[in-house]
């Protein structure tokens, strides 16, 4: 049986997070979606993956993409790339899977389908951008499921993040301090703190795990006068810049660089908000950057619930707390400042005195005074190149043609990719 975690019509909800990658390298928690699937499944399962066809030339040499036409009578799984892998889906997955032609339903939401390869794979031998989840259980013979949690809504990494840190903490090696700390940093409740090989903590860091875990992994510098605490995670060579206070439920991933004061949120790897300002309840993306003096309110002032604008729809998030969304490499200027709820597209760049709309289209360039308009596409990826550069990471052809294809779809009548 081959085991192929898909993308279906819904990814559509999580732009502009996904305009550069598969909805399940979103993260939550400390990894991401198909993190969780590695470990959970266990290296003994292999699996394959399915995304969209402007995703795969990038992509192929990142990820095992499944390739059709081996045999169409070959024993498909199907598993939903939104879904939250965990030792309970995995054991289903792994040893009790659906039988040929059942699928299993959780509510509206297909979790697992079995079917053969002939019944996805179309006369050109091509798969479908996006599995139509509705057809496939239409089509097999459906079984009620529960317990199982997916991904719907583009705020759900941020919502779910605080549940997700809490519940891998089982997973991470606490109580392992291999790198060099300082005499004059503080560890409280070391049996909860794990330092990686290489990793450096500097005179006067803060280290508070009393209440929670703080994971620094290999590599990762903290400097002085750091606070890290309750469920942190500071992901390979990420640095958590000097005066830092990291509390309450925060990832930072690979490379990334973190400063200011910065609760309840996902930094992926490759992004940076090193300067002062607050960042709560959000979500940014890689190869952002965050000038200094950004602040985002992640709280109404009358407390209520928040709602996103997403092109011409409101959204009604049912949080009380959730801040900025921000797309892959998406910039701010210094002293930006963010409402509630705001939706910053892929490759947008902010400035200007003010608050901006709560959201700002993929690709645009301006400000609250100004308005926006479209950032012309060699100007965009002649900053990508040199943003990705300086991390050492070189744009490669694949990427670039990724990107200039998510530019002009974007730009072309506010059409979705």
């Amino acid at each position: 049986m081959q085991i192929v975690i898909f993308e279906d019509e819904k990814v559509h909800r999580f732009h502009p997070l996904v305009h550069f990658k598969p909805v399940y390298g979103l993260f939550t928690g400390c990894r991401n979606l198909l993190q969780k699937f590695c470990f959970y499944l266990g290296a003994d399962v292999t699996f394959s993956c399915h995304l969209r066809r402007y995703l795969q030339p990038y992509y192929r040499s990142h990820l095992p993409v499944f390739q059709p036409g081996v045999d169409p009578q070959r024993d498909i799984l199907l598993v939903n790339g939104r879904l939250l892998c965990d030792e309970k889906a995995a054991t289903i997955i792994r040893d009790h899977p659906p039988a040929p032609g059942q699928s299993l339903m959780q509510g509206d939401e297909l979790v697992l389908a079995r079917v053969n390869e002939a019944r996805i794979v179309s006369a050109d031998n091509m798969l479908p951008d996006y599995f139509d989840t509705q057809q496939l259980a239409a089509e097999s013979e459906t079984v009620v499921a529960e317990g199982f949690r997916l991904l719907r809504n583009i705020w759900d990494p941020v919502a779910f993040h605080p549940g997700e840190l809490h519940r891998e903490a089982f997973s991470l090696e606490l109580g392992s301090i291999s790198g060099r700390v300082s005499s004059r940093a503080g560890l409280e409740n070391p049996e909860s703190i794990f330092i990686g090989e290489g990793a450096v903590i500097k005179a006067g860091a803060l280290l508070d795990a009393e209440e929670g875990f703080v994971y620094v992994s290999p590599g990762a510098v903290v400097e002085p006068q750091a606070v890290l605490a309750g469920n942190v995670f500071a992901g390979e060579f990420s640095c958590v810049r000097t005066g830092a206070n990291l509390h309450s439920n925060v990832f930072i991933g690979r490379a990334s660089k973190a400063g200011g004061e910065i609760e309840d949120a996902v930094v992926e790897p490759y992004a940076n908000k090193q300067h002062e300002g607050f960042l709560g309840h959000s979500y940014i993306s890689s190869w952002c950057n965050l000038g200094a003096g950004t602040n985002t309110s992640d709280l109404r002032n009358n407390y209520g619930k928040v709602k996103l604008q997403i092109e011409n729809k409101e959204l009604r998030t049912g949080e009380q707390f959730l801040g900025l969304l921000m797309g892959e490499h998406a910039k701010c200027s210094i002293n930006s400042m963010f409402n509630t709820g705001t939706v910053a597209g892929a490759s947008s760049n902010i400035f200007g005195g003010g608050f901006p709309p709560k959201y700002i289209p993929s690709f645009s360039w301006g400000g609250p005074g100004s308005g926006f308009q479209p950032y012309e596409i060699e100007k965009a990826v002649a900053t990508a190149r040199a943003v990705m550069g300086r991390r050492n990471v070189r744009m490669c052809d694949a990427y670039e043609t990724m990107f200039r294809y998510v530019a002009a779809v974007e730009q072309d009548s506010g059409a979705a990719v």
